[in-house]
């Protein structure tokens, strides 16, 4: 049987194994992969290979890197060569113009970590935790110029745990992926997967985390801090300061209870507790300035955490 030309554009973890599931099928032939340059990373600005390019190279994939899409004649000729059955886009991180969409000769697929029309947009995995999901998943869509409005051919479900951050639900949803896509290209192809319109009037939209969004308001709710804990862990983190120094809160959960927003009610073998505007937060992980992450008894005994600290006060 013939293979399926495939042209992937992906960039971070996320994509990885959709590239992996397709490399691995006798089912398709990853001509090219289309990723974003290498960027500087560590303390020494070196540069980093993002982690789909990694594993193209491993494959002896060939690999482009360009700085932009839009306008770009010789990506696009490179493009029309190969003449691609699919492109599949998973988190390259870039708009595509038209003019890349009306190549591939069945379709330009995309990968998408929501259930859409939910979460729209660049953080739909921290955007489910923020907002307490009970469940999430993936969609594999049509792509179309509008951002993640394209019809959809499937979608899978995965339930939100209380243990879930975003790292697991990432890491999770991104080998969901990967299956999905794989099962839906034939079905595509064959007709007997149609595309299904989106309902706009249900589109949900998020926007690019950064690093501020972390910072925890000690008068907010408990399940709403408890929920960044989740979020922005592992990045940007919710975080806090104690005697003027950065402190992130890694693990948590909500407990009941009452007590003045961001001072320590109590400290036991656990951990210590945190009033809020509504309800108590036990603190079960932290990761001070400029050390590991360690168990929050730990570093109630380096730190001299006691009852009536006060957290967030910047000096």
């Amino acid at each position: 049987m013939e293979k399926f030309n495939v042209v992937f554009m992906g960039t971070p973890d996320f994509a990885v194994p959709s590239l992996k599931r397709l490399l691995d099928s006798d089912m398709f032939n990853v001509s090219l992969v289309v990723t974003q340059p290498d960027k500087p990373a560590g303390r020494g600005r070196r540069l980093k290979a993002p982690p789909v390019k990694v594993i193209a190279e491993s494959h002896g994939i060939p690999v482009v890197q360009p700085l932009k899409v839009k306008g770009n004649e010789e990506l696009m000729d490179r493009l029309k060569a190969i003449s691609p059955d699919f492109i599949v886009v998973a988190a390259y991180g870039k708009i595509l113009p038209s003019e890349l969409l009306e190549i591939p000769k069945i379709a330009p697929v995309n990968v998408h970590a929501s259930l859409l029309p939910r979460y729209r947009g660049a953080s739909p995995i921290q955007s489910a935790l923020l907002n307490g999901d009970a469940k999430t998943g993936v969609t594999i869509m049509k792509i179309t110029e509008k951002l993640d409005s394209g019809d959809i051919y499937i979608q899978e479900e995965t339930s939100i745990s209380l243990d879930d951050t975003a790292q697991t639900l990432h890491d999770r949803l991104a080998e969901i992926g990967g299956r999905l896509l794989v099962k839906a290209l034939p079905l595509i192809a064959s007709g007997k997967l149609k595309p299904v319109p989106q309902d706009d009037s249900k589109a949900t939209y998020c926007t690019q985390i950064k690093k501020e969004d972390g910072r925890i308001d000690w008068r907010d709710d408990v399940e709403n801090i408890f929920n960044k804990v989740r979020a922005f862990t592992p990045w940007p983190s919710a975080f806090t300061h104690f005697k003027g120094k950065l402190l992130k809160i890694t693990k948590a959960l909500p407990v009941e209870g009452h007590g003045e927003p961001g001072v320590v009610m109590d400290v036991d073998r656990e951990g210590f507790y945190v009033g809020t505007g509504k309800g108590v937060l036990k603190v079960l992980k932290v990761k001070s300035e400029g050390k590991r992450e360690m168990n929050a008894d730990d570093f109630v005994r380096g730190y001299r955490l006691k009852t009536g600290d006060r957290l967030g006060e910047e000096r």
